[in-house]
């Protein structure tokens, strides 16, 4: 380190000489001087430097750290959203064939596909990756996991290799100190039914409520407390949900277009809790933790807990 300090200064020293009459290179020069002076403080101090650049940007406030993380969850939703219908035109294909004159759930799928304008190349890669060898059909499993609190989660997972998705499952539950439980433990404190979800700047209660009372709807629930702070922003992640039978949906669907009030388009069935339970600032920040880790895995589709 030192015979190259000593070279590195000699070398300055004849480019300075041959300089005087030349200032276009005295900026190069003083490069070279600074240069010089990283290799004299030594390979620790280079190192700390660098650890000091190692770190992420930060965000500017509590406001806009909770924007970014909505914004990316809204990201996640959508991303997720693409891949089930992936997932549902290759086991539409590979029960009923590659055509949708003959094949009515491929059909369907595909009009619910452009109806949430999900780009065109993934319609392509999915129908083109049902008809190649060796690619097995998606299936739906349920896992069911004992959060934090006294909470119970339900796990859906659409997914052509089982031992892979419950592998990543479990990997997931035992990292956030979570577990597993066996089938059944808590499907019997939830209810499927089918739900027209709502966001909340498009419409008020009172409107949703004499919609659904109008459409023979079971109820209409309200979007869950955010923080006070948040509410100039919220709303693109709020939503009211009507509460309807497999029967009555589309009703509900037709009454909200008369009223001209939107919904989103993949509104379907979800699990709601029959008894919703308070837990603790800790256990619900664990819950959500352990929520979002899961809904980061391919296979898994959606998350539903009894947490209130």
């Amino acid at each position: 380190m030192a015979a190259f300090a000593r070279a590195f200064g000699a070398l300055i020293q004849r480019s300075t000489l041959s300089s005087l009459k030349n200032p276009s290179l005295i900026r190069r020069i003083e490069f070279l001087e600074l240069g010089l002076q990283c290799v004299r403080v030594g390979v620790s101090d280079v190192q700390q430097v660098r650890q000091l650049r190692a770190f992420e940007p930060v965000c500017m406030g509590r406001r806009s750290c909770k924007i970014a993380g909505r914004k990316d969850a809204q990201n996640l939703k959508k991303m997720k959203r693409n891949s089930k219908i992936g997932k549902e035109i290759v086991a539409a294909i590979k029960k009923g064939g590659p055509s949708p004159s003959s094949n009515t759930v491929l059909a369907a799928i595909l009009d619910k596909a452009r109806a949430l304008d999900v780009p065109k190349e993934i319609i392509e890669r999915n129908i083109k990756k049902a008809s190649e060898k060796g690619q097995d059909t998606f299936i739906e499993k349920v896992y069911e996991v004992y959060g934090f609190g006294g909470v119970g989660m339900v796990v859906e997972v659409l997914t052509d290799k089982i031992t892979r998705s419950v592998a990543e499952i479990r990997n997931v539950v035992k990292d956030c100190g979570a577990k597993l439980a066996d089938p059944g433990s808590n499907m019997f404190k939830f209810r499927r039914v089918r739900v027209v979800n709502i966001k909340s700047g498009d419409a008020d209660k009172d409107q949703l409520l004499s919609v659904a009372l109008d459409a023979g709807a079971e109820d209409v629930i309200e979007p869950t407390n955010i923080d006070d702070d948040d509410d100039d922003d919220g709303n693109e992640e709020r939503y009211y949900k009507i509460i309807t039978s497999s029967e009555g949906y589309e009703d509900v669907l037709s009454k909200l277009r008369e009223e001209g009030i939107p919904f989103e388009q993949d509104s379907g069935y979800e699990l709601l809790p029959l008894n919703p339970i308070e837990v603790d600032d800790e256990a619900m920040d664990l819950n959500k933790e352990l929520i979002s880790k899961l809904l980061e895995l391919d296979d898994v589709d959606a998350v539903y807990s009894d947490q209130k």
